[in-house]
């Protein structure tokens, strides 16, 4: 199985994306261990990585795609799907991953949405920022960050319901919980892959069922 996820920041998505790896069996791309492992190795890539970040510059899309190119081949070439965390934030990238994917034949069967209020994210990012004693994460910062998602990142969620492959979870409980009900959706999405073309799904939308089982309370997430 293939599974992209999307999630403001605070929302969970590295420890689920690593937790639904490990489900799966299928490798955790996620876009900035990727960027820090080519610039420790050196490699092309790597080199050019580092140029940019010596400038001050962000990481240009051509050359992270790149690199998730490179992490879908060797997922395909060792026969297993993977879990793709950190692109896209953009819809630009979201379609040019989308074309890589086409092309390798490789495109994901499952978006993964983590929902949760911009409250709770900044609660979760203010404690976190004290645990880890990140003084860069004020309150400021991240309402900034909260608001370039919802303006940059998050008309995407849309675009992957149009395809029928969004699945969306309230992230608003503890990671455990969250991580009991994504595992849970994606053992059902298994069958639909399997059984419903890609243009006959719709998008799912569990964010209803902590209302019904009673939310309990939320940890600080990454």
């Amino acid at each position: 199985m293939r599974v992209l996820l999307i999630a403001p920041p605070g929302a969970g998505k590295g420890t689920q994306g690593a937790l639904i790896a490990t489900h799966l069996g299928v490798p955790h791309i996620a876009t900035g261990d990727l960027l820090r492992e080519h610039v420790a190795h050196r490699t092309e890539l790597g080199r050019a990585v580092q140029q940019h970040l010596s400038r001050g510059e962000l990481v240009p899309d051509e050359i992270v795609l790149s690199m998730v190119r490179e992490a879908f081949i060797a997922a395909k070439n060792a026969g297993t799907g993977y879990v793709l965390d950190g692109i896209p934030r953009t819809m630009k990238q979201a379609r040019a991953a989308y074309q890589i994917g086409l092309e390798l034949d490789t495109t994901a069967d499952v978006a993964l949405h983590l929902q949760a209020d911009d409250e709770e994210l900044t609660r979760r990012l203010l404690a976190r920022a004290a645990l880890e004693h990140r003084a860069d994460d004020t309150e400021d910062v991240i309402g900034k960050r909260l608001a370039l998602y919802h303006e940059v990142t998050h008309p995407i969620v849309a675009w992957y319901g149009e395809r029928g492959i969004l699945v969306s979870v309230d992230a608003m409980r503890p990671a455990e919980a969250v991580g009991r009900e994504i595992l849970a959706a994606l053992e059902v999405m298994r069958s639909i892959i399997d059984s419903v073309p890609e243009h006959a799904r719709r998008p799912i939308d569990l964010t209803g069922l902590s209302a019904a089982f009673g939310a309990a309370g939320s940890t600080v997430e990454r």
